[in-house]
This record gives structure tokens, sequence and C-alpha cells, in this order.
């Protein structure tokens, strides 16, 4: 892992107070493959298993790529906009305990024991954490979330259609350099609707956003697990897959442009013990 990534790392698993595993191999060599297959596309979706330790290391990764030559990226985040506050508070601090403290005490992160749908994590704050670390080197990068608010009403077709727009005019705002990369769950990654969604299910958040330059990416991996909150929240077991090339697709009907596969996955660890 490059340095400056394992660096803020290690320090953000501080802010829990508990050291981070290293993570898998393979996290590089994904990143580089994302980052060739979806050439100048500005608007890079990543459709993940929510829930996991090396795909937070994985968007790291991409961020600091993107970001070099002093090229503006941001980083679109499935937590409530409510949140953009904060997250643009620690991205200014200086990490210490006090910022780490003030950014996971809103009601989002601060669900009890096994509650939870993977997006709140210690490696999740460890990707905000290493965000905050490429602007300390004078990287031009932020982090917003675009979803709606933990219990609105509607279905899921109104929470799709209400992240596409907040993330249409999150990428309306950028200057014409500017990408932004997008971590969302797979199914709102989707550029049409999945053969089984229900008769109310119309799109796909990312099936709002196709007049723009948009690039959506599923996150795959050959073994491991993930966490779901499907009756109870548990860890799920990814079917193991033999060694795979990344699957790329034209088709007009395309849920995805491709499908990459990481080497593995395990479960990221909660924020409350």
């Amino acid at each position: 892992m490059k340095r400056w990534l394992w660096t803020a790392v290690m320090a953000a698993s501080m802010m829990c107070g508990t050291a981070v595993a290293a993570p898998a191999d393979g996290v590089d060599g994904t990143a580089a493959q994302i980052v060739t297959l979806a050439g100048d596309h500005r608007l890079v979706v990543l459709g993940e298993y929510h829930g996991t330790a090396e795909t937070p290391l994985l968007v790291a990764d991409l961020m600091e790529r993107y970001s070099r030559d002093n090229v503006p990226v941001r980083l679109g985040l499935e937590l409530p906009m409510s949140e953009n506050v904060a997250l643009a508070r620690y991205l200014r601090s200086n990490g210490d305990a006090a910022a780490r403290q003030a950014l996971r005490t809103s009601p989002f992160w601060r669900v009890k024991n096994d509650q939870h749908d993977g997006r709140r994590s210690r490696d999740m704050l460890a990707l905000i954490e290493a965000l905050r670390a490429l602007r300390a080197q004078g990287r031009d990068v932020g982090v917003a979330g675009y979803d709606v608010e933990t219990g609105s009403a509607g279905g899921s077709d109104i929470r799709d259609a209400a992240m596409a727009t907040h993330l249409r005019q999150q990428f309306n705002a950028l200057p014409a350099p500017a990408r932004m990369l997008v971590l969302t769950g797979n199914v709102h990654a989707m550029r049409s609707p999945p053969s089984d969604a229900p008769p109310e299910f119309q799109r796909p958040m990312s099936a709002y956003l196709l007049d723009l330059p948009l690039y959506s990416v599923r996150l795959e991996a050959l073994r491991g697990h993930f966490w779901a909150c499907i009756s109870p929240c548990r860890a799920l077991k990814l079917a193991d897959q033999p060694p795979r090339e990344p699957i790329v697709s034209t088709d007009a009907d395309r849920s995805y442009d491709v499908v990459v596969w990481m080497p593995s996955l395990s479960v990221g660890t909660l924020t409350d013990r």
C-alpha cells in the first residue's frame, strides 16, 4: 500500500482506539484497472457491496490517482446531505482528537451494535481521514454526502431520484476539468433497472444521470464477505470465483459499463464496538 494511504489509515484508526489490519493485496491493481477503463469520463460511479474493509481503501487510492497534477476531484458518499457541514469542517481541520470526535457525533454515526447497513464503519472514517491527508498535502479534493435523510418518507424509487438530483447539482457545480467519484450500493449504480425489480421501482440512481459523462463500475470480488441488513444484519459470503478479467459492456441496455473483480473482500469494523 502507498505510504501516504497507510499513514492516513493508521491515523484514522485512532478515531476509535483500535488498529486497522493491512488491506488485501490487489487494491492498487483494481484502482489502475478502473482508471484505465474509465478514461476521460468525469463522473465515475462505483457500485459496491456495503460494509467492507477493502472498498474504502480502493476509493482512497482512486482519489489519490485522480487528484495528481492538481486536478480537482470530489467524492460523493452515500451519506445524508446533513453530514456535509461536518465533512467539510473535518477536511479543513488538523485531524486531531477533537476534530475526529466532532465528525462522528451525528446520529448517523452513532448507530449501536450491529444495526447498520455497512455505510458507517471505521473503514469509512479512515477513507475520510485519507482525503483530509491528501488535502493537507495540497491536493484539490473534497467529499460530500448525497443521500436523503435517514427515515425519510418514500420508497426506493423516490430515494434514487432524489439522490440523482443531489449528485447532478454537485456535479454541475464543479469546474470543467474536475472529476467526481461516487461510492454507492451496487443497485444504485445501475444504468438500467434490474430484471427482478418490483413494478414500483422505475429507475436506479445512475439511470437518471445518463446524460452526464457517467461511467458505471460494478465492484465484485473473487471471494470474501460483506455486510448486509437482510433480517438480521450479518456478514454474507460471496461465491468463490476463479481469476477474472474486467467485463466491459457497450450494450444500450447494459447494467454497468464494466464489472471488475477485487481479489477479496472482508467485513469492515463497526464504529461502535
